[in-house]
């Protein structure tokens, strides 16, 4: 850390007399509270949480590279610290479980057929553990604002991280607006004549009002909107598993029949291919823990635990259950055809009660899936905002939207998004479907190019780590599945987007034609274009940043990398002496 720095960070706890009133943020100081002035209640303290946080000027060197600029300013940020392990821990379980599973997989399995879902669902799952451990690593080791969309300015190279960065946004922006329909829709189930608009309103206020309570309300509300989600899952697995060994009401035993009439596969390897971008849709919203980060009260233990239990979300929330769906249901079912993304009527797990001849699940389906649509428009205000504050901090976006006020809130990014979700309004036109079709075109492939993105930083970071000396010895947490496991999930990400241009180009059970194909691959000329237009704007033709002027140190909570080093020995050595069982306990959780 520069002496100019250390020396004002002296003075100013001499001048209050409380070193801990400072509160340290990844390189940076900022004034937790000023014990000069009187203390502040009631309304005047809620007017003053909106004035914009002090941060200390850094006086950053106009001879600074934008890479470096970038690194300094993320790593900068005043955002709060308010999330705790539970939050992070359960935004990891269950915050990506939502309509992709619920509703999506009914879509998947009549293309694919029981066997076809459940490869592609496994082969995307892989690659979300190795793209999480990619992301654990790098976020517990920088924790700083914009977490992985920071990463590919600082570790590939700055129009990289300007194109994902935007598109990260882009996408969560177009959302919000089509998760608050979506919620309105899943009201029709109970009530088909009241105006959906007026759901709309309500939906509207709800979600806007919890993220202006700041990221501790975010992380309050997706802890209740995980559980349910995780509880409903639970609750469908130990169903399904009665259900299929003939303890329903009929006692029928069902086993694998359906694997042999209709079959486990529909439509082949193609079927197979198709599904690729919906299960990924269905896994979208896992990076959201490692965005978080910057915002934990301690990721060096937070962010482990939540990484390492994306492994259980995976293989019991999404393969067992949709094992148990493949059992119960058969792939030429026509229910499974949805008339919208929130469809109760067409979702796999409620046909699969239907059959069975119970009653009332519509209902309390509809309830979850109604929860899961809030959540992801919940987590769309969250993951936009803080992008767009990252983006403004890094001088890649307009000022304003870096303002972050005094209780850690990304204040104007958060207005610019609500002000986006007016869009939801649009329901009330007869062309909305078209317009919300080109609106989610636009980011469909968001998701993809992020988790490749990711892997490919962690490449990167361990690339340097080598070329400049250093090793994993000085890092608190490391990916279980390392570099390779990294490049694997690169790989499968590649191989996802030209599987997903096969099908765009020869679309399941239909000819070619240009708007199929634009609906399905409009996100990839959308990231290119992104891309030139910064190397035009910033006339920067350089490709990428060679590992020996990567920056490896910015943005670490941990400054004194001897001290780590004995710190992360001791804990080895003391976890080493565990019994066996708290060992294993330790590695998956």
């Amino acid at each position: 850390m520069p002496e100019k720095e250390l020396d004002y960070i002296r003075s100013r706890a001499a001048a209050v007399g409380d070193s801990d009133s400072l509160e340290k943020n990844g390189g940076i100081y900022i004034d937790a509270f000023d014990r000069t002035g009187p203390e502040l209640t009631g309304f005047a303290k809620f007017v003053d949480s909106f004035k914009r946080a002090d941060a200390v000027d850094l006086g950053l060197d106009p001879n600074l590279t934008d890479t470096q600029k970038i690194a300094i300013m993320t790593a900068n940020s005043p955002l709060s610290r308010s999330l705790k392990s539970r939050h992070l821990q359960m935004i990891a379980i269950g915050g990506a479980i939502g309509t992709g599973l619920f509703v999506g997989s009914g879509a998947c399995l009549g293309e694919a057929g029981p066997a076809g879902v459940i490869i592609a669902y496994i082969i995307i799952g892989t690659m979300i553990y190795c793209t999480v451990q990619s992301l654990g690593e790098l976020s517990v080791t920088f924790p700083v604002a914009g977490a992985f969309l920071t990463y590919n300015s600082r570790f590939i190279e700055p129009s990289w991280g300007f194109t994902m960065a935007w598109n990260y946004a882009m996408g969560w922006l177009i959302v919000l607006p089509l998760e608050l329909v979506a919620a309105a829709i899943t009201i029709k189930f109970w009530d088909e004549t009241t105006n959906s608009a007026a759901f709309v309103v309500i939906f509207y206020v709800l979600i806007c009002a919890i993220n202006f309570f700041g990221v501790r309300g975010y992380g309050e509300a997706e802890f209740f909107f995980s559980l349910v989600k995780v509880l409903a899952i639970i609750g469908y697995i130990i169903l399904g598993i009665v259900l299929a060994a003939g303890g329903g009401p009929s006692h029928e035993y069902i086993g694998g029949k359906f694997w042999t009439n209709p079959g486990a596969f529909a439509n082949g390897f193609k079927g197979v291919c198709s599904v690729f971008v919906t299960a990924a849709f269905a896994f979208g919203g896992t990076e959201l823990c490692g965005l978080a980060a910057a915002e934990s009260a301690n990721p060096r233990k937070s962010v482990p635990k939540a990484t390492k239990q994306v492994f259980w979300r995976i293989t019991l929330f999404y393969i067992v259950s949709l094992t148990l769906v493949g059992l119960l249901v058969p792939y030429n079912d026509p229910r499974l055809i949805a008339n919208s993304s929130v469809d109760a009527a067409a979702s796999p797990f409620v046909i699969s009660i239907k059959n069975a001849g119970i009653s009332g699940l519509p209902s309390v389906m509809n309830v979850v899936i109604m929860i899961s649509v809030l959540s992801v428009g919940n987590s769309s205000v969250f993951a936009s905002s803080r992008t767009l504050a990252a983006l403004a901090a890094s001088g890649q976006a307009p000022k304003f939207l870096g303002y972050i006020d005094k209780q850690g809130r990304p204040l104007f990014a958060i207005i610019v998004q609500c002000t986006f979700g007016l869009l939801c309004f649009i329901t009330a036109s007869n062309d909305s479907g078209t317009v919300f079709d080109w609106l989610l075109a636009l980011s469909g492939l968001s998701s993809l190019f992020t988790w490749m993105s990711i892997n490919i930083c962690l490449i990167r970071f361990r690339r340097a780590l080598k070329v400049q000396g250093r090793d994993t010895s000085e890092l608190t947490y490391t990916s279980q599945v390392g570099v390779y496991g990294a490049a694997y999930g690169a790989a499968i990400n590649i191989l996802v987007l030209i599987a997903q241009f096969w099908i765009a180009l020869f679309p399941l059970g239909g000819s070619p034609n240009a708007s199929d194909f634009f609906m399905s691959y409009l996100g990839f000329p959308v990231v290119w274009c992104f891309w030139i237009f910064y190397k035009v704007w910033k006339r920067d033709l350089k490709i990428f940043i060679r590992a020996k002027d990567i920056d490896i140190d910015t943005g670490r909570r941990e400054l004194d990398l001897d001290v780590l080093k004995q710190e992360i020995a001791e804990e080895k050595a003391l976890m080493a002496t565990k019994p066996f069982y708290i060992r294993t306990w330790h590695f998956w959780c």
